[in-house]
């Protein structure tokens, strides 16, 4: 009879166990995927960062934005931007104005990431996380009371960056943002504002 009650007892408590575990899994998916979430998304954010003050620079000397990774890194790497110093004016007694003297011209990637270690412009065009796929990438010109303004939009999909992690919980987050009409992923501008704005912010 003893032995009977013994593994009665055995049983119990490896339910118990399995019980346990079952409920501390439960909770702890949600909090490691979400994690994971926070970690990967700063990394995209930040290249998305990168690519909208490459996507300015560009405009500053062409007046619009580029659908082109190839022109986009070309310019960063060939490009130069001038280098200016501004002097009050001499002749102004108001002292309000001042004359620009250009310097010399610098490398527009070298000016804008010189202070990023190991920083590679060929690698702005990857979605980090996902096994060197591109970013999509949209530039053209909307009106606006009756100008043509630039515009352009990067983005990358919940599914692209996200992949590897709980398949399910990507399928919940994706269906979040679809229920609010908003885009299930990670972009920077916009085709049909004139927009700079990443939907993080």
């Amino acid at each position: 009879m003893n032995w009977k009650f013994t593994v009665i007892k055995i049983v119990l408590t490896i339910i118990i166990i399995v019980m346990a575990y079952l409920i501390y899994e439960s909770i702890m998916r949600p909090v490691r995927f979400n994690q994971a979430v926070y970690e990967r998304e700063k990394a995209v954010i930040s290249r998305l960062i990168d690519l909208r003050l490459s996507q300015q620079f560009y405009k500053r000397q062409y007046n619009e934005y580029t659908d082109s990774f190839d022109t986009l890194i070309t310019f960063l790497k060939t490009g130069k931007i001038p280098v200016v110093s501004l002097i009050p004016d001499p002749t102004d007694t108001t002292f309000t104005k001042s004359i620009s003297d250009t310097l010399g011209f610098v490398n527009v990637a070298d000016s804008l990431f010189s202070r990023k270690i190991n920083f590679s412009v060929d690698s702005l065009r990857f979605i980090p996380f996902s096994s060197k796929k591109l970013f999509e990438i949209e530039a053209g010109k909307i009106e606006r009371g009756g100008i043509k303004v630039p515009v352009f939009e990067i983005r990358t999909h919940y599914n692209i960056f996200l992949k590897g992690l709980d398949a399910q919980l990507i399928v919940n987050l994706v269906k979040s943002r679809e229920d609010i009409e908003r885009y299930p992923g990670l972009k920077v501008g916009s085709m049909q504002e004139p927009s700079t704005d990443g939907n993080w912010e």
